[in-house]
């Protein structure tokens, strides 16, 4: 497999990124290839420094860097010879099979959509965020902030496309769906909550369990956790804020609240889109590095965007 890396992308890029590769290449039976994308006068002499090397590394030269605040599709379009737009390229031209940043999130969902396209039946791509569990199981949140505003017909794909990555990427079996609302009785909630219950409740490709409260987040009620952007970006913002509560009183060492810190998971998919697109954390550090390469390989081997393709083109009008 060939796993394309934005090296430039993040607030303390190149240098984390190459201890990110530093931290997965020794690991034990690391057999992807990987190219690292970004401005070779400043990633070789780290790449030296650090002493990475390996015959699964290929340094791709990207003169040009698009910042956090520039625009995403007057960026791509200018610079096309930035670290992301090359990047998309060579997933759209099938030189790399998987595309990891950690840089301007909205040139990556541009580059997500325009470069590679949405899997035709895809109403919307759409982000998760994973909740630790307190039996120590492990829940997804999803949308978690590409979609603000959804429709009905939006969540109730959304249920779907997480049902299939809890199942590939976090070998949950037949995992359980809720949607999000304030109460647990059917008929609770706004207008998009009392629409949607009734898609989900008829949907027979999940496992729907009904209405899940904010105290639910955290047990084993439900898997997969469906709500709008606006919703789910709220509640991870939230959870991130538990770890940096739970260092300040002095409890950063509980097995619990540690899962809290985004680093171990690395990044997130973009479900929905032909081809792995994993989009990390601005503020990246190596283990965040490490571990979004290790997310680009299980989506790739498990091939969960192939299996939405299938899933989805049974629906498409003949």
């Amino acid at each position: 497999m060939n796993i394309g890396l934005d090296m430039m992308g993040g607030d303390f890029a190149p240098l984390e990124a190459v201890k990110g590769l530093q931290l997965y290449l020794s690991g034990s039976n690391r057999t992807a290839s990987l190219y690292c994308i970004g401005d070779e006068t400043l990633v070789k002499p780290l790449l030296e420094e650090h002493q990475v090397a390996s015959p699964n590394l290929h340094l791709v030269h990207a003169p040009e860097v698009i910042g956090y605040h520039e625009h995403p599709t007057k960026a791509l379009k200018e610079k096309q010879r930035s670290s992301i737009a090359i990047g998309f390229h060579m997933l759209a031209t099938g030189k790399i099979d998987a595309f990891i940043s950690a840089g301007n999130t909205g040139a990556m969902l541009v580059g997500a959509m325009f470069s590679i396209k949405t899997i035709p039946g895809v109403l919307r791509p759409t982000i998760s965020t994973v909740i630790p569990k307190l039996d120590g199981g492990t829940g997804i949140i999803m949308d978690a902030g590409l979609n603000s505003d959804c429709k009905p017909e939006q969540l109730d794909q959304f249920a779907v496309l997480g049902s299939l990555y809890a199942g590939n990427i976090f070998n949950i079996d037949n995992p359980k769906v809720g949607l999000i609302n304030v109460g647990e009785e059917e008929g609770k909630g706004n207008l998009l909550a009392q629409a949607t219950y009734p898609l989900l409740k008829e949907n027979k490709k999940i496992n729907f369990v009904g209405n899940i409260e904010g105290r639910d987040l955290f047990n084993n009620k439900a898997d997969v956790m469906i709500c709008d952007g606006f919703t789910g970006n709220i509640i991870l913002k939230m959870a991130e804020s538990v770890y940096d509560l739970v260092q300040a009183r002095g409890y950063a060492n509980d097995e619990y609240f540690t899962r809290f810190h985004y680093e171990n998971y690395g990044g997130t998919p973009v479900l929905g889109v032909n081809r792995p697109v994993i989009i990390g954390h601005g503020i990246s550090h190596a283990k965040a590095f490490k571990n979004m390469i290790s997310v680009a390989e299980k989506m790739i081997e498990s091939d969960v965007c192939g299996k939405i393709t299938a899933l989805f083109s049974n629906n498409l009008p003949e």
